[in-house]
């Protein structure tokens, strides 16, 4: 008798572990059905400068490397700021619509196009300025002045950015995937041809690629307005705008977004400080090319991970919405076994074609030869960084922005960058030492997030997200 019970209990809890198995497998297809897409779009974005990079890179070394540094100061002073803030929508509009309060998608989109556009501002004064900046930062005259002159003619790709971030949040919090996938692949087929002739048609030259880069923005911006505006699909989120209730929302949205900008800024500032830190170095021309070139490498395929942490704070921020812990935790789960496939396939690649992929970007082969030496260090950020933009996506799901903040402060600017000068300029590794450095702040950054995920009671977070939805209604009502 007792074996027989033994042998029911064991098919028991096999039923158990296929059941669970099962749900898991349905959640990786849902999340499947909303990373490609987001991967799509994300890789979008980030091919606007690839493309971009690439072509100016054929122009010479001078060239290259001043629009490397140009857009790796619009990065940390602007683009990641903007970012930043629109991802405190991952937050307020996937609860929101995780609780079926439609109509607050469309004023928080309206409210977050506002308060972006107005922190652009300033921004773009900083930018006017900025090749006195990086002379005053010690970086080569020669291209200072060179940078300087690209960053005012990417003025108006800012505020096109301010106005798509808000637009593709508000479609990824509702799974609508067509929109988004449908105006990213139209920006890539038109970026293409107009980024070559203005680069090496109009006479432009490198600044070529600063209008190019605005005029896709903006084309992106256009189809998406259109299709919120006039899709019926959008029907029940699209919301009136109403003056009110926008600045109302306001102080809401940089409640929220300000720790998100920090918690983002922090880990974007700490990867584009390499190549601001590369230009001391006695060859700057070459280093910061070679930093740049593994850098866009890495931005490029960091699209992937960013797609499917993108798909996972949807789908964990309407599960918390809706009052669904479970559902939560199983996105997790599903989400790391996606992350670490993904990290093991495109490490392997990049790694097999490491003789080549620096053609990519430079025919120079003194640049082609270092980025080959890089290749290891680069595979293994491929492999971190998928871990580790997972559970940020977990935590932007879950409304952890602050506490992402202070993660990346201590990973990045008490460990990291500390790490990566001793490296560079204390032991004279130089390019591969401020890559070892920065590798080490991504290392410890994942294990603390990993430490907070496995920790989170699902139950609570379910609870609070409820709670602030609910208390917000009784405010508008009152």
């Amino acid at each position: 008798m007792e074996e027989g019970e033994g042998e029911g209990e064991g098919l028991l809890l096999k039923e158990i572990r296929r059941v669970e198995w099962g749900v898991i497998g349905e959640e990786l297809k849902r999340l499947g059905y909303l990373a490609g897409p987001m991967v799509a779009v994300t890789l979008s974005n980030y091919l606007l400068q690839i493309i971009c990079l690439s072509m100016v890179g054929h122009l010479g070394e001078l060239s290259l490397s001043s629009t490397a540094i140009a857009l790796s100061l619009a990065g940390v002073t602007g683009f990641s700021l903007l970012m930043g803030m629109a991802s405190a929508l991952e937050t307020l509009s996937g609860q929101a619509y995780g609780a079926q309060q439609y109509g607050k998608l469309g004023t928080q989109t309206y409210t977050a196009v506002l308060s972006l556009s107005i922190v652009c501002v300033p921004i773009s004064i900083f930018w006017i300025y900025s090749g006195n900046l990086l002379l005053f930062l010690g970086q080569d005259p020669q291209i200072s002045q060179e940078a300087g002159i690209f960053l005012m003619w990417l003025i108006p790709a800012l505020f096109g950015f301010a106005t798509l971030q808000p637009l593709i949040r508000y479609y990824q919090m509702q799974s609508l995937i067509f929109p988004m996938l449908v105006g990213s692949c139209i920006t890539t087929c038109f970026h293409v041809p107009l980024c070559w002739v203005l680069v090496f048609k109009s006479g432009l030259h490198n600044l070529g690629a600063a209008v190019a880069i605005g005029l896709s923005m903006w084309l992106n911006v256009i189809i998406l307005g259109l299709y919120m505006n006039y899709s019926p699909a959008c029907d029940h989120t699209r919301a009136r705008i109403s003056i009110k209730l926008i600045f109302h929302g306001m102080k809401e949205f940089f409640q929220y977004a300000i720790p998100s900008a920090v918690m983002i800024c922090l880990e974007w500032w700490s990867f584009e400080f390499l190549i601001l830190l590369s230009g001391l170095l006695p060859n700057p021309r070459l280093e910061t090319s070679v930093l740049s070139v593994c850098m866009n490498t890495i931005s490029t395929l960091y699209a992937m991970p960013v797609g499917l942490a993108a798909a996972a704070s949807t789908r964990i921020s309407n599960e918390l919405g809706a009052g669904k812990p479970q559902e939560a935790r199983v996105a997790v789960i599903a989400l790391m076994l996606a992350a670490a496939s993904n990290a093991i396939v495109v490490s392997s690649s990049l790694f097999a074609s490491r003789n080549v992929f620096g053609y990519i970007f430079s025919n120079e082969k003194k640049v082609v030869d270092s980025v080959k030496n890089m290749a290891p260090l680069v595979c293994l950020s491929v492999i971190i960084d998928s871990i580790q933009a997972g559970l940020s996506g977990v935590a932007r799901g879950c409304g952890w922005q602050d506490i992402g903040a202070y993660v990346n402060l201590g990973a990045f600017y008490v460990f990291g960058i500390p790490v990566a000068a001793t490296m560079c300029f204390w032991l004279n590794f130089r390019g591969e030492g401020l890559w070892i450095g920065i590798l080490s702040g991504a290392t410890l950054q994942m294990a603390m997030f990993a430490t907070i995920t496995c920790c989170t009671n699902w139950e609570k977070q379910a609870a609070k997200a409820r709670n602030r939805l609910f208390e917000e209604k009784s405010d508008l009502l009152s």
